[in-house]
C-alpha cells in the first residue's frame, strides 16, 4: 500500500484540538455569527430575487428555492476549505500552535484530525446560522431540511480533508490562492449550483459528477431541501463517503510528512 494511503493513528486526544478550536471560535462568536448570515441574505436578496425576477422557476421549481440549497452546499465547502488552508496554515507556520501541540502527549495525527474534525464543525455551525434565514424566505421544506445538519458535518469533512492536502504541500500562505481560484471558485459556479447540470454539455456533466465534489454535496442538499428524494441520494452520499475517507487519510499523511521534516 502507498505510504500516504496507509491508515493514521488516531486517538481520541484529536477531541483535544477540536475543542482548542472551539474555544478560539466562542471567544471570537460575534466575527464568526454574521458573515454566514449576511451571506445568506446577500445571495437571496441579490442572485434570489434578482435573477429570480427574469427566470421564474426551473423544472417547474421556483428559482429562488433552487438555490437555496446550493447556498448552504456553497457555505459548507467556504468554511471548512478556508479554515482547514489559510487558518491551518497560520496555526501551523505563524503561530508555531502545532508544533507546540505536537511537544505534548499528541501526536502529528491527533492534531491534525483535529483540524478536520474543527472544519467539518464549522461548517456545521455555519449551516445551523443559515438555516433560519432560509426558512424565514420560506425556501426550504422542514422537517427534511434538518438532514442537512448532519450532512453538512459529512460536506465539511470532505472538503477539510482537501484543503488540508493542499496545507500539506504548498510553500507558502499565497500559493493558496491558486486552489482557492482554480478549483473552489470553478465548483461554485459549474456544479449545479446556480443553474442545472443539464445545461452544459454531457462531456462537462460527467466531468462535473466525476470531479467535482460539490457537485454531488449540492444535489443531495437539493433532494432533501425541496424535498425530492430519490435513490440517487444514497449514491451521491457513497460517493461523498469514499472521497471523504480517502482525503482524510492522505491529508494526515502528507502532512505527517512535512512536519515531520
Amino acid at each position: 500500500m502507498h505510504p500516504f494511503l496507509s491508515l493514521p493513528r488516531i486517538s481520541k486526544r484529536a477531541w483535544k484540538v477540536w475543542h482548542r478550536n472551539l474555544v478560539v471560535f466562542l471567544r471570537t462568536w460575534k466575527v464568526n455569527f454574521f458573515p454566514p448570515l449576511v451571506e445568506a441574505f446577500l445571495y437571496l436578496f441579490a442572485i434570489g430575487m434578482g435573477i429570480g425576477t427574469y427566470v421564474k422557476d426551473i423544472g417547474g421549481i421556483p428559482y429562488i428555492n433552487f438555490i437555496a440549497p446550493a447556498i448552504l452546499a456553497i457555505a459548507v465547502m467556504n468554511s471548512a476549505f478556508f479554515e482547514c488552508t489559510y487558518g491551518s496554515y497560520v496555526r501551523m507556520y505563524y503561530q508555531k500552535s502545532f508544533d507546540a501541540m505536537i511537544a505534548t502527549p499528541l501526536s502529528i495525527e491527533d492534531v491534525i484530525a483535529g483540524e478536520l474534525l474543527w472544519g467539518a464543525t464549522r461548517s456545521v455551525i455555519y449551516v445551523i446560522i443559515m438555516l433560519p434565514v432560509l426558512a424565514a424566505f420560506g425556501v426550504i421544506s422542514f422537517p427534511a431540511s434538518l438532514l442537512v445538519i448532519p450532512l453538512a458535518f459529512l460536506g465539511g469533512l470532505m472538503f477539510a480533508g482537501i484543503a488540508m492536502c493542499f496545507t500539506a504541500i504548498t510553500p507558502s500562505i499565497d500559493t493558496l490562492n491558486y486552489p482557492s481560484f482554480l478549483l473552489i471558485t470553478p465548483m461554485m459556479l459549474f456544479s449545479g449550483t446556480f443553474f442545472p447540470l443539464t445545461l452544459l454539455p454531457v462531456l462537462f456533466q460527467d466531468i462535473a459528477l466525476a470531479v467535482l465534489p460539490l457537485t454531488h454535496l449540492v444535489a443531495v442538499m437539493r433532494m432533501l431541501t425541496l424535498p425530492a428524494i430519490s435513490g440517487l441520494l444514497i449514491l451521491h452520499v457513497i460517493w461523498i463517503t469514499l472521497v471523504t475517507a480517502i482525503f482524510c487519510i492522505i491529508s494526515i499523511n502528507l502532512m505527517r510528512k512535512r512536519l515531520i521534516i
